[in-house]
This record gives structure tokens, C-alpha cells and sequence, in this order.
């Protein structure tokens, strides 16, 4: 058991970037950035040196390494360490405020984890080594609210000891990042044209009304990791990015999409469906803006998994609490405009958030509908697997407090490779011309940026 947690104002800055440089290279350094000054995001929480962490393997078989605790031998599921190492840590000292975070788990899950928990085996080769999950245990972090433009450190006495002698020290040098050649996509243009068909059969057969198809995209890079996410950041920033590097790996997150929140037993979840690109002119913007509010198409597909996702929640929480404040609004981003939907929904209890994150994990957004079939015709046509793309990224705290993304545009890092994923949902009237075209609209930048 760790000492209690209290709060130490820290300056405020108006981004992250230059504090966790300091913090970059620490073991298990994460940062989880909401892209201020130019996102709407409000918190950004950073971090490192965990007491533990968990890693789930490809098998589906949870590791824990940890110095300071004495783990079980023996797990029920990959949820169940989770919840014993948040049981670990001691209710806070000080009230919270509406502080996000008063030590916990932060890390990702992967959609091969989501894939293995429905019991969906891959016929299909991994391409990365990181594991389906990796999630420290802290019990310390820096908390930037852009709201009331304060700064908070949530550590024990002892810890902020350490925390501000390592943030009295130089940052690090870091190497120049660059790629040694050009994106190559995996697919070709027949190949994705001959699976878009595949999916239309399936459609019209009745075994599901949308399916999310991706391709991938990967490059050969030299250099540090930080270095590119500090470029895809400034191409694009968003409000539920996040950083994380160990080894030769690395996940950088720069998503749009929340998957699931929750604070003091409130749930949200805000699916992303529907996309057009940014015009080069304003008047060209606004029309294309507008054509994506007035789609039948993309409205009817935006609908279908807000249908998902309200049965999806509704499996942990409350009966009758689930509720849609907001269909297809509009929210645009420097590269695309999007529809975004808000469901909301109470937990009986305001503890079990990672009970909510495992019955709705992987998000419907990504899969499609019905979501075990939909996952099921994924696996057979996609010629890989997915690792971290379209899993989630985020934090679960002691206290329940839970923010998780969807971690599309997404960039994983693995012995001198990057993978990114680029997709989009089709349904009976999609056309392949468009959806192809959406798949680059949606990654181009972040591919550019480091081009």
C-alpha cells in the first residue's frame, strides 16, 4: 500500500510538451494530451515510473512486473489484474476537485485484446510485437486543466520529492527522427476493391448491416519517437492524443474520438461516424460541411452504432439511464469534418468503470453492426491484425473515474517500423471510389507530417 495522495500547484503552461520532455525518458514516461492550445480538450495528464505493470501477450496471457507488490499467481480474465492493482492504491487525502485523475491505471488496450475477449481467433499474421495490452500502475501525476489554467502534482510526499528534482534537471537529448523511405500501403487499389465487394455480399446476405474495413500503411524510421509525435501534433492536434514509448516501441495517438467516460458514475461515449475532407477554400469547406450534415447515408450509419453503442452500455449500466443528447453534430478537425453523437448512461455503481470498459470493448465505431460478426468478416478480410489500431488509450482511476479514446489516427512504433491505420465504416449504398478516397483523407496528414 502507498502513501496517501495530496495536491502541489505547479505553474501552468498552456500545452504538455516541454514538462514530459523532462519526464521523456523515464521508465514508463505516458502522456495522454488533449492538443491545447488548439483542441478542446480540457486536462492533460502525464506520468512515469509506475509501481507495476501489466502486459498482456499475444496468447491473451496477463503479465505483471512489479518491485513493490506481490501480484496473484493465477488471473480469472485479463480485467481481473486490472482491478486488483487499482485496489492497490489509497483513496486520496484531499478532495479532487474535478480533477481527472488521483492515481491509477493509465496505458492502452488493444483491439486484438477486444478481438480475444469475444472470443474471435485470428486467422490472420501480426505485424508489430507490442503486446495486446501495457498498463502501468501510478500513483503520481501532472494534471494541466486548460479551463482554470491551473496545474496540479497529485503525488505522495515522497513522491513529489522525486517529481521535482526530475523536473529540475535538463530535458534529455533526444535523436532526430526520420523516415528511411516512404509509406507503403498494403493494399493496392484492386485489393481494397475486391474486399469492399466481399463486404457488399455480406451486406446484402443479411450478416450485417456495416462493417468498418481499414488498410494499413507502415515505413521504415530512424530516430526518436517523441521527435515524431511533436510533429503529427502540430499537424494535427486533437482532444484525446497520447504518447507512450519503452524499448523499440511506441504508441502515438492523435484521436478524435472518445470511446467511454466516466466520472462520479455518469457515463459518455461519443461515436465518430461519418467524414468529408477540409476545403481548400472557405466557401469549399463550408459545402462540403454541409453536404456531410445533410447525407442520408452517413446519418443512417452514424444511427446504427449509436443503436450498438446504447446496447453496449446498457449491459452494466443502470436500466433506463441510457440517452442521446446529441445525434450527428457536426465537429471539424484540421483535416476532416466528422459526425459525432453523444449516449450517456449511469452506472450503478460509480466503481465499475473497467466492468463498463470490458462489456463494450472494442467500440462499436470501428466494428461495425452486429459487432461479433462484423468483427468475425474483419478478421477474414483484413490481411493483418490491428494491434493497438482502434482499441482505446486512457486512464482508469481509484476513485472510477475512467476517460478512454478510440485510438484511430493512430501511429505504432516497432523495431524500426511505423504502422498506421486508415478506415472507414460501409454500409449497402457505400461506393468504393468514396470510401477508398476516405481511408487516405483520414491518415494523409499525419503521413505527410512526417514525410
Amino acid at each position: 500500500m502507498t502513501s496517501a495522495l495530496t495536491l502541489t500547484a505547479l505553474p501552468y503552461l498552456p500545452d504538455p510538451l516541454t514538462t514530459f520532455a523532462q519526464l521523456r525518458k523515464r521508465p514508463g514516461a505516458v502522456l495522454l494530451d488533449s492538443g491545447r492550445p488548439v483542441a478542446n480538450g480540457r486536462f492533460d495528464i502525464l506520468s512515469s515510473d509506475p509501481l507495476a505493470t501489466l502486459e498482456v501477450d499475444a496468447n491473451g496471457t496477463p503479465k505483471l512486473v512489479s518491485e513493490k507488490l506481490n501480484p496473484p499467481n493465477r488471473w480469472a480474465d485479463v480485467f481481473a489484474p486490472q482491478q486488483w492493482l487499482l485496489e492497490q492504491l489509497p483513496s486520496p487525502v484531499e478532495h479532487m476537485g474535478e480533477l481527472p485523475f488521483a492515481g491509477g491505471l493509465i496505458g492502452y488496450w488493444s483491439y486484438d485484446l477486444g478481438r480475444e475477449q469475444q472470443s474471435i481467433a485470428s486467422q490472420q499474421p501480426r505485424v508489430n510485437a507490442l503486446p495486446q495490452a501495457r498498463i502501468g500502475l501510478y500513483d503520481w501525476c501532472i494534471t494541466f486543466d486548460h479551463h482554470t489554467q491551473q496545474a496540479w502534482l497529485v503525488a505522495s510526499s515522497a513522491r513529489r520529492e522525486q517529481v521535482m528534482r526530475w523536473l529540475s534537471q535538463e530535458a534529455p537529448t533526444q535523436a532526430r527522427f526520420c523516415l528511411t523511405e516512404p509509406f507503403q500501403a498494403e493494399l493496392n487499389r484492386e485489393d481494397y476493391d475486391q474486399r469492399f465487394r466481399a463486404v457488399q455480399n455480406y451486406i446484402r446476405a443479411g450478416d450485417c448491416y456495416q462493417i468498418n474495413l481499414a488498410q494499413r500503411f507502415s515505413a521504415p524510421y530512424q530516430g526518436d519517437e517523441w521527435q515524431a509525435y511533436l510533429r503529427l501534433r502540430h499537424a494535427t492536434p486533437t482532444p484525446f492524443s497520447g504518447f507512450m514509448a519503452w524499448q523499440d516501441k511506441a504508441v502515438l495517438s492523435l484521436s478524435p474520438e472518445r470511446f467511454i467516460r466516466c466520472y462520479e458514475g455518469q457515463v459518455e461515449t461519443r461515436p465518430i461516424k461519418g467524414t468529408r475532407p477540409r476545403g481548400a477554400t472557405p466557401n469549399e469547406d463550408k459545402a462540403l460541411a454541409e453536404q456531410l450534415i445533410n447525407s442520408t447515408k452517413d446519418r443512417a450509419e452514424n444511427v446504427m452504432i449509436v443503436d450498438l453503442l446504447r446496447n453496449d452500455l446498457g449491459r452494466v449500466c443502470q436500466p433506463g439511464s441510457i440517452r442521446v443528447p446529441q445525434l450527428c453534430h457536426l465537429e471539424s478537425y484540421p483535416n476532416v469534418h466528422h459526425l459525432v453523437s453523444v449516449i450517456q448512461g449511469q452506472l450503478p455503481d460509480p466503481r465499475a468503470a473497467l466492468a463498463l470498459l470490458a462489456a463494450a470493448f472494442p467500440g462499436g465505431s470501428i466494428t461495425g453492426a452486429p459487432k461479433i460478426r462484423a468483427m468475425q468478416i474483419i478478421d477474414e478480410l483484413e490481411p493483418c491484425q490491428r494491434s493497438v489500431y482502434c482499441g482505446s488509450m486512457g486512464y482508469v482511476d481509484v476513485r472510477g473515474s475512467m476517460d478512454t479514446s478510440i485510438a484511430i489516427r493512430t501511429m505504432m512504433a516497432d523495431a524500426g517500423r511505423l504502422h498506421v491505420w486508415g478506415g472507414g465504416g460501409l454500409v449497402a449504398d457505400s461506393k468504393a471510389d468514396e470510401e477508398y478516397t476516405e481511408t487516405l483523407d483520414k491518415i494523409r496528414h499525419l503521413i505527410d507530417a512526417l514525410e
